[in-house]
């Protein structure tokens, strides 16, 4: 049986909320297997979050930027190891920098960021640099982008938590996109809408659906249906523009955005999130 420490149960009930037996129970069935322990959690009905999309890390902060011409958007996340140095001012400019560079640079993935200049190097090796100036180890951890007719750009108050979303117009009220941006921080939709739902997503919540009927005492042959039944419940909370708007729960993001102009939807969003 693999060894389950104090730490991986904590983690577990982070993304979870289950309670700390059930996680290290869970843990265990699973030996080890994180991603399934969640699974076990789920089936169950122990889990009182969904697993979102979110990428674990420590501390730091999550920065997202847009280009002057709104064409461009880009998100890092540079770590540190305590919350102290993530509110250092050195730091803080530090990650300003790398996003500057990323953003009039516009590389492909992180490594390729990692690899452009910053201040007579590359950027890599000034986080390394920089380790010796404040003293604590940082990590480039994380770089997305997004391309569209207008990207939108949101940090939350504190840089732990950051959005970025794409539409297909320009020259919208600015309120507009940034009310989707919100939406997506506030809401953690894992898709854009329920056809960009990757079908392991899909097969996944109809299993857990079928197995928490099953428990429940449900015949086996409504458990089907009643995973179905779930299914959908899972797209409309779960997807941006089934979701209800939250500054007017009356309306869908889709009926939100085309009240507004027929031809504006969402064609894409990141979303990072820092333990909270």
């Amino acid at each position: 049986m693999a060894a389950i420490n104090a730490a991986d149960v904590a983690k577990l009930r982070r993304v979870t909320l289950a309670g700390m037996m059930d996680c290290k129970k869970a843990l265990e069935e699973a030996e080890g297997n994180f991603d399934k322990a969640i699974e076990i959690i789920r089936k169950k009905g122990q889990a009182v979050a969904n697993k979102r999309a979110d990428k674990e890390a420590t501390e730091g902060v999550v920065l997202s930027k847009a280009s002057s011409n709104g064409k461009l958007g880009v998100m890092i996340v540079l770590n540190s190891e305590t919350d102290f140095v993530a509110k250092n001012a050195d730091f803080i400019a530090l990650a300003n920098k790398i996003i500057d560079t990323a953003l009039a640079k516009n590389p492909a993935d992180l490594d390729g960021l990692k690899a452009l200049q910053l201040e007579g190097g590359k950027i890599g090796d000034k986080v390394v640099e920089y380790v010796g100036i404040i003293g604590e180890k940082l990590e480039l951890s994380y770089y997305e982008k997004i391309e569209a007719e207008h990207v939108q750009a949101y940090i939350h108050p504190g840089n732990r938590l950051a959005t970025l979303v794409g539409f297909t117009k320009a020259g919208i009220d600015p309120q507009v996109y940034k009310d989707i941006a919100m939406q997506v921080a506030a809401m953690s939709p894992v898709a854009v809408d329920k056809d960009s739902v990757p079908q392991s997503v899909i097969a996944q919540e109809i299993e857990i659906g079928k197995e928490q009927a099953r428990r429940d005492g449900k015949p086996e042959e409504m458990l089907e249906k009643i995973a179905q039944g779930k299914l959908t419940k899972f797209f409309k909370e779960s997807t941006l523009l089934n979701q209800d708007f939250v500054k007017d729960n009356k309306m869908t993001i889709k009926q939100y955005l085309q009240s507004v102009n027929k031809e504006l939807t969402v064609t894409d969003f990141k979303r990072f999130t820092l333990n909270l």
